[in-house]
């Protein structure tokens, strides 16, 4: 059977590059993947292992942590960060099984940490689920590069996890990560940093003269979804403004209005009285075409989001 095929029913991933210096280990590995239907590949040290995985971009990585040259985890913090962002899920095979040494091997970008001697049959299972899951970000990630978007997912310390083609090329092109992955700008962080555990409804954007920042939620890791635009563009306010012929301020108010503010929280926030609020509100139902402020919201919510 050709290597590169799957077989029907299986769930394995169709290349994967082992990157540990004992053959002994790389043997019976390479077996059992090759036995279900996976190519692999082999790579002796971490730097070769980048070269590899730069050129074949392989399903899964089976790292070991101690390598000659750089180690296990350097070579993953190396491939998860720009400018390579290498989509792999990679698991840690290893003697290391130190509750600081897992720590490590997480915090470089690992999935998981399976302990040697290895147990094939738990190596093949947890290959497949992370190999599946990671099928789906692909998909979801696919979806919106055809859609041009520019997304990013990152901590709220600033460090990226992933990003769109677009986004990444915004990153880099304008010097907004360093040599590690994280982001730069010093608002941006201030920003990422209020938003742990705050409904997305509750959180304004950051809007600057370059780049408007909006967040979108969390992922399954608790992990920052964030959409950006750039360049010459019109802002949320002005694009308010245009579509319905709004006023500044009556855009102002919609726009906080989206953001799930009560007409109270709208008149602190712009240091009005809440019956200037209310006529406002008045002015912008009667211009949408709407008669109450969840119909309000929905309508501007879908504009801004297009």
């Amino acid at each position: 059977m050709d290597g590169s095929m799957t077989p029907v029913g299986a769930q394995v991933p169709s290349i994967a590059l082992i990157v540990d210096d004992d053959p002994d280990s790389v043997r019976m590995v390479s077996t059992a993947l090759e036995e279900n239907g996976t190519t692999v590949l082999v790579a002796r040290d971490g730097e070769s292992a980048i070269e590899l995985a730069r050129r074949i971009s392989p399903d899964v990585i089976l790292m070991d942590a101690m390598m000659p040259g750089i180690d296990g985890f350097e070579t993953c913090r190396r491939l998860k960060s720009p400018p390579l962002m290498i989509e792999a899920p990679i698991i840690f095979m290893t003697g290391l099984s130190g509750t600081d040494d897992v720590r490590r091997g997480l915090a470089s970008g690992g999935v998981d940490y399976v302990s040697k001697p290895v147990k094939v049959d738990e190596l093949i299972a947890r290959v497949t689920v992370h190999t599946i899951n990671a099928r789906h970000l692909q998909n979801a990630r696919e979806a919106l590069d055809s859609g041009g978007r520019s997304i990013l997912v990152c901590t709220a310390s600033g460090r990226l996890s992933w990003a769109t083609p677009k986004a990444l090329d915004h990153l880099t092109t304008n010097h907004l990560l360093d040599d590690r992955g994280h982001l730069t700008p010093a608002d941006l962080l201030d920003w990422l940093a209020t938003l742990p555990g705050q409904p997305v409804s509750h959180v304004a954007p950051l809007e600057g003269p370059e780049t408007s920042y909006f967040f979108m939620g969390y992922t399954a890791d608790h992990q920052l979804l964030i959409r950006f635009s750039s360049g010459q563009q019109v802002t949320r306010k002005e694009l308010l403004m245009h579509r319905y012929e709004l006023t500044a301020r009556e855009a102002e108010v919609l726009l906080w209005l989206t953001q799930g503010k009560t007409n109270r929280d709208i008149a602190e926030i712009l240091n009005l009285s809440t019956r200037t609020v209310n006529k406002h509100l008045e002015q912008v139902f009667q211009k949408m075409g709407v008669d109450n402020r969840t119909a309000a919201a929905l309508l501007a919510d879908r504009i801004l989001s297009t």
